[in-house]
């Protein structure tokens, strides 16, 4: 009966997932705002001009924005008197406003340009803008798939038990990996995401000080790297104070994070469990020792993420301000 049931779980997957491909296309906007990407693509720039946080926070927002209710940026929508929405559910709380503030930025200039204003959905600014930040940061550059309509509703209720956790193993990762429709090898790609950004202390205090009731360091980190962790993440130290996921290059978007893995140096359980698990272990090496098949595998989870929930036609709309339904 069990088997019966996730044969179906995946038919209806696979089946959602080739009617929303059938509804997206490259060239979505080529009759009504043709040059968008080019705007968005400008507008990025101009944000990472002023801050590098502007990479990896639109990275994380798009991740964050699929993965509950699927890619129809209702992160973005702010909570009122009568609706506590997404965005301040407390998995979501440590989402850096620069990542709200590239897709309000992009949405901005192409609002200046006349046949494109109000014609772009909030879900596609973001999903264009994510395939750029990841490509400025000397990531591959890829073609996306458009024509999201914008999200209906965002409640913070529907935020729990959808997003990956630090804590997580590779079963409970491969589990909420599968809801989205995405294998586990799509899991270990994406993961890969963590080559930019940071973290807080908070988030690695069990593995460096109480990891467990015989030992406090989590015996899978590299001792130089619990060192290191310790220095920047001294027991008494702001919790809100900020690590990069990537000790050695964490600006540029490459495949050391796979690299690090094998070192011990994965910052969360989540990631030094890729390297742990034998099942994931050798797509770990294998990324690790060719950056171009880590490049091309990302890509082809991005766009299957980017599929995940789409909402089109009469499914959604376009909002005229991305944090409000209107």
């Amino acid at each position: 009966m069990a088997a019966k049931n996730l044969l179906l779980l995946l038919l209806s997957l696979f089946l959602a997932l080739n009617l929303v491909t059938a509804q997206l296309s490259r060239n979505f906007y080529a009759g009504s705002c043709h040059n968008v990407e080019q705007i968005v693509r400008n507008a990025v720039q101009q944000k990472i001009q002023q801050t590098f946080t502007t990479i990896p926070a639109t990275l994380r927002l798009y991740f964050h924005d699929c993965f509950v209710n699927g890619c129809d940026a209702s992160v973005m929508i702010a909570s009122t008197d009568n609706n506590k929405a997404e965005k301040d559910h407390p998995d979501n709380l440590s989402l850096a406003g620069d990542g709200f503030d590239t897709v309000i930025k992009a949405k901005q200039a192409l609002d200046a340009v006349a046949n494109c204003r109000n014609k772009v959905s909030c879900a596609d600014i973001l999903t264009i803008a994510t395939r750029d930040v990841v490509n400025l940061a000397g990531g591959p550059r890829y073609e996306v798939e458009l024509g999201r309509r914008d999200g209906l509703s965002s409640t913070s209720d529907s935020v729990e038990g959808r997003l990956p956790h630090p804590t997580d193993d590779v079963n409970q990762l491969t589990t909420l990996f599968a809801k989205n429709g995405l294998s586990r090898n799509d899991m270990i790609a994406l993961s890969g995401a963590h080559t930019l950004g940071f973290a807080h202390c908070k988030l690695v205090f069990n593995r460096i000080y109480n990891f467990n009731s015989t030992t406090q360091v989590d015996p899978t980190v590299n001792k130089d790297y619990v060192a290191a962790l310790q220095g920047s993440c001294p027991r008494n130290v702001d919790p809100s104070v900020a690590i990069n996921m990537d000790p050695t290059t964490p600006r540029q978007f490459d495949n050391v994070y796979y690299k690090n893995l094998q070192q011990g140096k994965g910052l969360f359980t989540s990631d030094q469990d890729l390297f742990t698990d034998g099942r994931s272990k050798p797509v770990v090496n294998l990324w690790a020792s060719n950056p171009k098949l880590f490049n091309q595998a990302f890509v082809h989870s991005m766009i299957k993420l980017g599929r995940v929930g789409v909402r089109t036609g009469r499914n959604g709309n376009i909002r005229r301000d991305c944090g409000a339904f209107n």
